[in-house]
């Protein structure tokens, strides 16, 4: 089976919960839709189970694309290496902005595992195009900033999948549903707190797990929701 989470938020435990809900297994295949650190518990621990399942495949999102910038400039220091001022000053910002518990988290591993969770950062993909059961689904993070539908997905920067959220009732492909996080639907009208929402030609999937709310899981094959509170 086919599966599309957003926005785990280092909620390791609702993660793990997820998994047992849904009977994971070799055959499966997970889509992470980016946002796997900050603001919950255990952002690095999350980071580094994931990055050992070759069936979990990770999507770049804004949080990631900053700790992946910040931190290695922290394994710079920790190296011996002078900081860059601008760094030091952006880390701190991040710190109170969701950023300390990664920053505790990478800071407490050896320099083996610091360059693994580096470069599990720098290989995630800007997005995925997924074929289930005839339907085509583009995942993103957020969405397609400037769109053209005459402009292939390649040939877009990194920064347009994870700054602009999608229009879920805009339809930006004949023959494909866009699938993204970013927004936590409890702030979209119409959808319910902590559940998935399904525009017209779109699906938000980020149910706000990391403030109080469920992380959702959506099975491409048959549309059914997960969700873990």
């Amino acid at each position: 089976m086919t599966y599309v989470v957003s926005d785990i938020h280092g909620c390791f435990d609702k993660f793990k919960k997820l998994l047992k809900e849904i009977q994971f297994c070799d055959d499966d295949v997970m889509y992470v839709l980016g946002d796997i650190v900050d603001h919950g518990e255990e952002p690095i621990e999350l980071l580094c189970d994931l990055s050992m399942r070759y069936n979990v495949i990770p999507i770049l999102g804004d949080r990631d694309y900053k700790a992946y910038r910040l931190l290695t400039e922290l394994n710079k220091m920790l190296g011996g290496e002078t900081p860059d001022p601008d760094a030091l000053s952006e880390m701190a910002e991040w710190m109170q902005d969701g950023g300390q518990k990664t920053i505790e988290g990478f800071r407490t591993l050896d320099e083996e595992m610091r360059e693994g969770v580096l470069d599990y950062l720098a290989e995630m993909s800007l997005y995925e195009e997924a074929d289930v059961k005839g339907k085509k689904f583009i995942l993103v993070h957020a969405g397609i900033a400037d769109f053209d539908p005459d402009t292939p997905l390649e040939d877009y920067m990194p920064e347009d999948f994870i700054s602009e959220p999608i229009d879920p009732d805009r339809q930006y492909f004949d023959d494909a549903t866009v699938v993204a996080g970013h927004v936590p639907t409890y702030t979209v009208d119409g959808a319910e707190n902590g559940k998935i929402y399904r525009g017209e030609y779109g699906i938000l999937i980020d149910c706000g797990a990391a403030f109080g709310e469920s992380l959702g899981a959506l099975r491409l094959e048959d549309g059914k929701k997960f969700y873990i509170s």
